[in-house]
């Protein structure tokens, strides 16, 4: 049988995924310091989740390509609670930002053609890239070895590197504010400069913000905006600004210049309504679930302020430290690179304690990525046992 070659992927075990698969089946408990998953943290919820699903609304279908009127108005006035006003026609739902991320590269991009994307990030984009035939290239994020775990300022843009990566071939430019795993926004000044860039070279801007609302540091604005100078599209969804993976809805933002922004919105109506992915109860849903967003963003906010306080507090006096962080959801570790031999991340797990590879995301050895989200007893028991040095 012949398969495509955007799916030859290596789809063996690698050594970590075996050593936890056959320490789970050896029953062993680990103390899981990595789950990221807001529905199994602990997390409780005052309103009826199902309620809306269950309204006449949601049994009756009108096919339209961006979405129905009463749940782009909802995301709209998401946007306002942030300060911006967003015309529903500049607003396109989609089941996930994996799926926005695809109807973008179609949009953008012929088989062949580039798109930018931050290194260390979330790994995600080359699964999608090579599904949708796009070649990926990486822009590096530079951290500031001397660089305080409060300093807003840690981690920043290679520019020279942004731009000296474009090439005939490239398209748009991903950025993700704040970054997945460093946390780390885009500064003002930064903004200026890639819009620019992107104006000189006629690319798109990509920018995804779905770990928007959870700031450790002082809240920074959203790129979506009724103009922008050139072509924008800012993507989130339920998955964060509600904790809701399991309720699938995304959007997609478009932003930019008038006639440039007419004939992409055109062009991403036909792509969206190819494939008419989103299901009127979800969509008929979707005011009730933003509008009760406060209460869990609350919750998680205080998780992580209490789980961070509890790190910088262990990691006194040890080898250890943490890297600057202003927003999202998780905190890298600059760990000894092995204890006794053994890589840090084997070390962990010996004593049933599970975290993440830095290199999962692009970041040196010597890093580990722990989950802010992890419930607050199982962190502490977990921090107390890692290997700190």
């Amino acid at each position: 049988m012949n398969f495509s070659d955007r799916t030859a992927w290596n789809l063996t075990e690698n050594e970590l995924t075996r050593a936890v698969r056959e320490a789970r089946q050896q029953g062993r408990i680990l103390l899981d310091l990595t789950v990221s998953n807001p529905t199994a943290c602990g997390f409780t919820r005052t309103e009826d989740l199902l309620a809306p699903l269950s309204e006449p609304a949601a049994a009756s279908y009108t096919p339209e390509a961006f979405g129905m009127v009463s749940a782009r108005a909802a995301a709209a006035d998401y946007y306002r609670d942030h300060g911006v006003a967003i015309p529903l026609e500049h607003i396109c739902l989609t089941t996930s930002t994996s799926e926005a991320y695809s109807y973008l590269f179609r949009l953008l991009c012929n088989p062949g053609d580039e798109v930018l994307v931050a290194r260390p990030s979330y790994p995600l984009f080359d699964y999608i890239a090579q599904l949708d035939d796009v070649v990926l290239r990486e822009f590096p994020l530079q951290h500031d070895p001397n660089a305080t775990t409060d300093d807003h300022a840690a981690w920043s843009i290679d520019l020279q590197m942004l731009e000296r990566g474009i090439g005939p071939r490239t398209r748009a430019i991903i950025l993700v504010h704040p970054n997945n795993p460093t946390g780390s926004f885009i500064l003002a000044e930064e903004r200026e400069a890639v819009q620019q860039l992107c104006d000189r070279h006629g690319l798109a801007l990509i920018v995804d913000e779905v770990f928007l609302d959870y700031m450790v540091t002082t809240p920074q604005p959203t790129f979506a905006a009724e103009t922008s100078t050139c072509l924008t599209f800012v993507l989130s969804g339920l998955s964060k600004v509600c904790a809701l993976p399991q309720m699938k809805c995304s959007w997609i933002v478009s932003s930019g210049p008038v006639a440039m922004l007419r004939e992409a919105l055109a062009r991403l109506e036909v792509i969206a309504d190819t494939f008419l992915s989103m299901n009127a109860p979800i969509q008929n849903a979707l005011p009730f679930w933003l509008g009760q967003r406060e209460d869990i963003q609350r919750q998680i906010r205080a998780r992580m302020r209490e789980n961070l306080g509890t790190l910088d507090r262990l990691l006194l006096g040890t080898s250890s430290h943490r890297l600057s962080l202003q927003g999202g959801w998780t905190a890298i570790l600059r760990v000894p690179r092995t204890v006794e031999g053994v890589p840090f991340v084997e070390a962990a797990l010996a004593q049933d304690v599970l975290v993440q590879p830095g290199d999962f995301y692009g970041l040196p050895e010597g890093r580990a990525v722990l989950s802010l989200l992890t419930p607050a007893d199982v962190w502490l028991r977990g921090l107390q046992a890692l290997p700190l040095g």
